[in-house]
């Protein structure tokens, strides 16, 4: 039905899709984590605010496998590469999710101040640390990541974690604990009760500036501050996944070269600035719904830019970029492109069906009065 190249570019929108899905689904979870020593003074707010995503954060890391198991199986040098040079990096992220469930079964096991303080502490982290970690893994794809390949295709890495911590990297970083605080901020408008839901607009309305400011100041210093890559060679996009067969060269400002062919990909950046924008004015009018709605749009929105920005790179290499991964080279086979679509078409609207039906059998706010009432049965 799809030859070859239309299968890579379906592949690739889905996987920007599924990393989409994730940061917005799973987003605001890490979101409400990161405010919830900010917005929550007493015992009952701080319950308030961790049963607000209770009954669905185990649901939006289905989002995580999806895209960890679509880049396994349609992106396998991808996976193998990436995963390979930043293994610490996403060890922390697996630590720290895992940390989330224990602190919210362990805080309520003593009643006792400083044993949920500290649990409420390890909430926070869970929070922080993949908000920061994923923005810091953003950051430096668009830099160049140090690996190489041999003449038979095995990958060397020469990078270790504190390398990853560079300037522009930890902006990026920035950039995502920014904008998830504001998704979280919007979805704690619209689920918590009482003062919770002012301090949370109080955030966004701090959250949303800063984290534009960042994005400006990061889409800069890609468009003139480092050099993009550029394909120099004939590369057959319906060929053998290779990534030796090409040639690349870094360029100044070539990470504006598809902003420039394809001025519709404007749009992106554009709405990400606008979204991120007229959020908190949404949440102080008492539209909370709507508000949550446009962050989500502005999270994606930014996930977007980056994608478009570096297109058809997938994880471009700073030690050999010859051996950067594209579209073109770095997918499985056509036949198991194939196959997963057929998956993806039949499960994927399943997913996002029952989603949606659990989002509305939750509808609601957490008030002060639920939390008391159902106080051995809740987070």
């Amino acid at each position: 039905m799809f030859d070859y190249e239309s299968m890579r570019l379906i592949w690739w929108a889905l996987l920007g899709i599924l990393l989409i899905g994730f940061a917005v689904m799973d987003g605001f979870d890490l979101g409400v984590a990161i405010l919830l020593p900010h917005v929550a003074r007493s015992e009952i707010e701080r319950r308030i605010v961790i049963n607000t995503v209770g009954p669905v954060w185990e649901g939006n890391q289905v989002w995580l496998i999806l895209g960890g198991g679509a880049i396994f199986a349609a992106w396998p040098m991808l996976y193998a590469t990436a995963f390979s040079g930043f293994y610490l990096a996403m060890f922390l992220v697996l630590a720290a999710l895992i940390l989330r469930p224990v602190a919210f079964k362990f805080r309520s096991k003593v009643d006792e101040v400083r044993w949920r303080a500290i649990w409420d502490a390890g909430i926070f982290i869970s929070g922080l640390i993949p908000a920061l970690i994923f923005g810091v893994a953003f950051g430096n794809v668009i830099l160049g990541v140090p690996f190489r390949f041999d003449d038979s295709l095995r990958m060397t890495y020469e990078g270790g974690l504190i390398g990853l911590l560079n300037p522009l990297a930890l902006v990026s970083g920035l950039i995502s604990v920014g904008m998830l605080t504001l998704h979280g901020a919007s979805y704690l408008a619209l689920k918590a009760s009482g003062p919770v839901v002012a301090r949370a607009v109080q955030v966004a309305r701090v959250a949303a500036p800063v984290t534009i400011a960042l994005f400006v100041v990061a889409g800069i210093w890609v468009a003139f501050g480092i050099d993009g890559y550029v394909i120099t060679s004939q590369l057959a996009h319906d060929g053998p996944s290779n990534p030796l067969s090409k040639l690349v060269t870094r360029q100044a400002g070539a990470w504006l070269t598809n902003y420039r062919t394809f001025p519709w990909t404007m749009a992106a950046p554009a709405l990400a600035i606008l979204a991120l924008a007229i959020t908190p004015t949404m949440l102080r009018a008492g539209r909370a719904g709507l508000g949550f709605i446009v962050s989500g749009i502005g999270v994606a929105s930014i996930i977007a830019t980056a994608g478009l920005s570096i297109f058809p790179f997938m994880l471009p290499s700073s030690l050999d970029p010859r051996a950067s991964l594209t579209v073109w080279d770095a997918s499985s086979s056509h036949l198991t492109l194939k196959i997963m679509l057929f998956a993806t078409v039949v499960f994927l609207p399943l997913i996002l069906l029952y989603t949606a039906w659990v989002y509305r059998v939750l509808r609601g706010p957490i008030t002060a009065a639920f939390v008391e009432g159902n106080s051995h049965s809740i987070y």
